[in-house]
């Protein structure tokens, strides 16, 4: 039986390993196709050449990036508007563009709280993914996108109120916010480490993010078993009505 395809939709470099590397890394080992679009900051930024090496750890192809700049920092990408200010017809048919033309069975981005800091870079990226996954299979929307295609299913990346446990002193020391969900909304609990080597990995290969002690370098600081509590296994809601399997 063959595995399904992925494509994962998210805000930033280094949110594809945080919030979905183990479930990218199972389904390429598996033999899926799997893919990344990332919302903001430009190629050519070391951001970029850091998410191309994450992606190739994951298994997850070369680099999709929508070259927005990121809502606190305007250098991300010179010359560009911010990913929360450009027209949402705009943004919305680019995205529909990538679905169409890598024909995922399942999209993933993150949830309507924009994980558990809520960035609003995530926000945003969560409401871009809800409408181009309605859009990508209407043939009158977007023409000019490429030939519909309708995913089977998206999953929103969450964190359960009981994972608080785990997360919450580790982000209360950052001074970050934390939205999480109650525990029944999450519909698919992924066990991912096995794969939790190169889940660390991508998230350690967003070097300037470690550097500057944003999440990824709150883990490169851990010990192997607090990583895994803090990683190892993922979180989804399943958003569509097409129920036809799990993660």
């Amino acid at each position: 039986m063959s595995v399904a395809s992925l494509l994962g939709v998210f805000a930033h470099p280094d949110d594809e390993a945080l919030s979905a590397g183990g479930l990218l890394a199972r389904h390429a080992t598996e033999g899926a196709r799997t893919a990344v679009v990332t919302a903001t900051w430009a190629a050519g930024t070391a951001r970029a050449a850091e998410l191309a090496r994450a992606l190739q750890i994951l298994g997850a192809g070369q680099p999709r990036m929508l070259c927005y700049a990121d809502a606190r920092v305007p250098q991300s990408a010179p010359g560009a508007l911010r990913f929360c200010d450009a027209p949402i017809d705009e943004t919305v048919g680019e995205l529909v563009a990538h679905i169409r033309e890598f024909r995922p069975e399942i999209v993933i981005t993150h949830d309507a709280y924009g994980g558990l800091t809520g960035h609003p870079d995530h926000v945003h990226t969560h409401r871009v993914t809800m409408l181009a996954f309605q859009a990508a299979g209407l043939e009158r929307l977007y023409p000019d996108a490429g030939v519909p295609w309708q995913p089977s299913a998206l999953y929103l990346a969450t964190h359960p109120d009981s994972a608080m446990r785990v997360w919450g002193g580790h982000l209360a020391a950052m001074g970050k916010a934390m939205h999480s969900v109650p525990d029944a909304w999450v519909t698919e609990t992924v066990d991912v480490r096995p794969w939790l080597k190169r889940k660390v990995d991508a998230v350690l290969a967003h070097r300037t993010e470690v550097e500057r002690g944003a999440a990824p370098g709150l883990i490169a600081g851990l010990p192997a078993a607090e990583r895994e509590r803090m990683l190892g296994t993922e979180w989804y809601t399943r958003h569509d009505p097409l129920h036809r399997g799990g993660a």
